[in-house]
């Protein structure tokens, strides 16, 4: 059975060093509160797998403003100028990979694949010290499976035996990598009882995660 932990204790399970994957596509789908207790606790030095890396002043963003991230792996930058400018002066180290080149990457570690053939970054930059294999006339690149120590979910749903369900475009890098990490912690909306998800309707099936944290609500300010 999955445990339900408080944000608290799921930040202790990241010790400063870690890879992580945190899912979210520009903030949408991403685990606002977790990340949110990882830059109160001050975990450092982290290597960050994600899409993008936020809209400066939201929960993602915030991981580089507040240094806890030391190298970057991610398809671009999202709109925060100070990923940006760290990468510029060399305080960031960052590493791009092209979107769809990413999530397979992901999707090979959590399936226990060598690794992926993709045509992508042929004649580029991208091709730089990789491995190329033709196949049928072919030129590709062999790239390695990505995982980490921890991956931060997001999900609308969950019962209490960990299964998630996602809500539309938030399940974007989510279920990829829940199958990717050594530790899983997935924030939820709602935890419902064991039998009243449907299964038809479940996206992550709760073998793969570890912890639960159930999403606070936040006062919402009156006017007028």
């Amino acid at each position: 059975m999955t445990k339900v932990i408080s944000p608290e204790e799921a930040i202790s399970k990241i010790k400063n060093g870690m890879t992580i994957m945190v899912g979210g596509f520009i903030g949408c789908g991403a685990p606002s509160q977790l990340l949110e207790e990882v830059c109160r606790k001050q975990v450092k030095e982290l290597t960050l797998i994600a899409n993008d890396t936020g809209i400066l002043g939201d929960a993602m963003s915030q991981l580089i403003v507040q240094r806890c991230v030391n190298k970057l792996i991610a398809t671009h930058i999202g709109t925060n100028k100070e990923t940006g400018r760290q990468m510029s002066v060399g305080e960031l180290e960052v590493k791009l990979i092209p979107q769809g080149t990413l999530v397979e990457q992901i999707r090979a570690a959590g399936a226990g694949l060598g690794g992926i053939l993709t045509p992508t970054g042929i004649g580029t930059l991208v091709e730089e010290g990789k491995q190329k294999l033709v196949v049928n006339d072919t030129e590709y690149l062999l790239e390695l499976p990505v995982r980490a120590n921890v991956a931060l979910l997001n999900a609308y749903k969950a019962d209490k035996a960990g299964n998630l369900v996602y809500r539309r475009a938030a399940r974007n890098f989510n279920p990829l990598m829940a199958t990717a990490a050594e530790t899983v912690i997935a924030q939820v909306d709602r935890i419902v009882e064991v039998g009243e998800i449907d299964p038809d309707e479940v996206m992550t099936p709760g073998i793969f995660v570890d912890y639960l944290v159930q999403k606070q609500p936040r006062e919402v300010s009156s006017v007028g």
